[in-house]
């Protein structure tokens, strides 16, 4: 499978490719996940990048420079140390990772109501699973790693046992920002904030961990 390209508003654009450590058992997301470039204020940033083949020049050839990337979210390290090493660039992101995958690279922390180099704001999600999602205010646009997921085309809120509580409140909260496009890694990676109100009214996806 090549890799999709996509352009979701201007200064941000997605590629879109199998991840390398998917299988089969892996039945609570699919194989393909979405990575996120985005120009803002006046600088170039990777989001949850995961580098593709080198013959993929749809992709290579579009990344000019990096100045910084963030990870989102603690399983998605993918390839942060990379694109530091290759393009000097600054790394942000969680203040913890898993043990079986934590990068080399140093990250400055992200922690929810950070705003980040390009003026993009970190958000809480109320998983309290450590991600932040971000509004990206000059694009008018969200972008999540795991919080909302769509891998039936359809956008929804991942489960949690404190839907209700928590998720639901958080995600409602960010409704006061004037965002436009919602991004997501898994399953279909674009939605529109009308794709975002009709997730938080559908039951959520998945199953509880442990139930």
């Amino acid at each position: 499978m090549s890799v999709e390209v996509r352009d979701v508003a201007d200064g941000l654009w997605l590629w879109r490719q199998p991840h390398p450590a998917w299988t089969p058992d892996n039945d609570d997301w699919n194989p393909e996940v979405a990575s996120f470039a985005v120009r803002s204020g006046g600088v170039e940033i990777l989001l949850d990048p995961l580098a593709p083949h080198p013959r993929e020049r749809a992709v290579w050839d579009r990344i000019d420079a990096v100045d910084h990337v963030v990870v989102m979210k603690p399983d998605h390290v993918r390839d942060v140390d990379l694109f530091v090493r290759w393009y000097d660039a600054r790394a942000h992101g969680p203040l913890m990772f898993w043990p079986d995958d934590i990068p080399r690279t140093d990250l400055a922390p992200v922690r929810p109501g950070d705003v980040l180099p390009g003026g993009i704001v970190a958000l809480d999600d109320g998983r309290n699973m450590l991600e932040t999602p971000l509004y990206l205010p000059e694009q008018r646009a969200l972008v999540f790693a795991d919080g909302l997921t769509a891998p039936d085309g359809e956008l929804r809120v991942w489960t949690t046992p404190f839907h209700e509580t928590r998720v639901l409140p958080a995600l409602t909260a960010m409704l006061g920002l004037p965002f436009e496009h919602v991004l997501v890694s898994h399953g279909e990676p674009v939605h529109t904030r009308a794709d975002f109100e009709a997730a938080l009214r559908r039951a959520p996806w998945g199953e509880v961990e442990g139930a």
